[in-house]
């Protein structure tokens, strides 16, 4: 395991269009509690050190959340924090900073107020996460800009790349658009289509041979494929060292190097795929990484079915199984938003 994503609370402070939850309020009467949330951590601290993800709904409305973030320090487990930054002025920056996270993240999704307002469904919500940005430069903390990818902002990734440079971020995470949750209910027309997330990865490529902040692609595991055919074609281009840097590892990670804990204890494959395999609260998290017939599914590509079944890249992609399942309600299935047809027909 390489990633444990704990929605340490579904509360939540802004009304995103995207959202992978249909609700968003007070959770505090379901949620886990301290002693509940220690023992996960204690069981994620057994499973090879995975970065313990505090995520939400937003995690600092959680009351106890420094408290666990001791808690993981003291089981020597690299802890991150996935937060909308609205919250953050300098004395909350300088408690998250003591709590020793190796890295918060941002969700910005325009490069100016309106549009993300608007995608975020508050007014001043961009406003306030530049500040909280900001806030937390000044305590030295490192930060990462994570983008959900949808038709009004793919052909803005310049826009946000200097932004995010000049945030002083330390990386730019892209997120292409799952429809689930809230993001089923967004129109047609703002959902990414296939040619767009195409353009979208090979931009990606081009950002990364040039050199400068860290970029990844998150729930976009064609990627792998858009990067390797990149080197086919130009494998000693100026950069293609550091794109080949970073295909050492694989797509899809969902439920293969990639876990997440709800806020009542129950445990999916990844945030986007709402496929129950098991529950903190009724077993250890150990038996059900090692021992849900889901999860050996999902590591088996040989179970993939049409097109990505047959893709030469299957090893190295394997689709987004969360988009897949959104669309036909089968986990195995093809990834609707790959344009790619793989060499065999069979």
């Amino acid at each position: 395991m390489r990633l444990l994503f704990w929605e340490s609370t579904a509360a939540c402070n802004l009304r995103c269009v995207h959202c992978r939850r249909l609700d968003a309020g007070d959770s505090s009467g379901e949620e886990l509690t301290t002693d509940q949330a220690r023992r996960l951590i204690d069981s994620a601290a057994e499973l090879g050190r995975p970065i313990f993800v505090f995520s939400g709904g937003e995690p600092l409305l959680r009351g106890d959340w420094e408290a666990l973030a001791a808690h993981a320090r003291a089981r020597d487990l690299p802890a991150a924090l996935a937060t909308n930054g609205t919250l953050i002025d300098d004395a909350l920056a300088g408690r998250v900073a003591a709590a020793g996270f190796s890295r918060v993240s941002v969700s910005l999704d325009a490069p100016e107020a309106k549009a993300h307002d608007a995608f975020r469904g508050v007014s001043g919500a961009f406003d306030a996460a530049i500040g909280g940005i900001k806030a937390l430069r000044r305590a030295d903390v490192a930060v990462q800009i994570n983008t959900t990818v949808f038709a009004g902002n793919a052909d803005r990734l310049d826009a946000m790349y200097a932004l995010a440079e000049g945030l002083g971020a330390v990386a730019l995470h892209l997120f292409v658009l799952v429809p689930v949750g809230c993001g089923l209910e967004l129109a047609e027309g703002e959902q990414i289509t296939p040619a767009q997330c195409e353009q979208t990865l090979k931009w990606l490529c081009r950002r990364q041979a040039a050199g400068g902040l860290e970029l990844r692609a998150t729930c976009a595991p064609m990627y792998y494929r858009v990067a390797a055919q990149w080197l086919d074609n130009s494998p000693a281009a100026a950069g293609a060292d550091r794109l080949r840097a970073g295909l050492r590892s694989r797509g899809c990670l969902a439920g293969i190097a990639v876990i997440f804990v709800s806020h009542t204890g129950d445990v999916f494959p990844c945030g986007y795929l709402p496929v129950k395999c098991g529950s903190v609260l009724d077993d250890d998290l150990r038996e059900i990484w090692t021992g849900s017939p889901l999860l050996g599914e999902l590591r088996n590509f040989d179970l993939l079915a049409g097109k990505c079944g047959r893709c030469e890249f299957k090893a190295v992609c394997g689709g987004c199984r969360a988009r897949a399942f959104a669309s036909t309600d089968e986990w195995l299935a093809p990834d609707p938003l790959c344009p790619y047809e793989p060499r065999s027909r069979q």
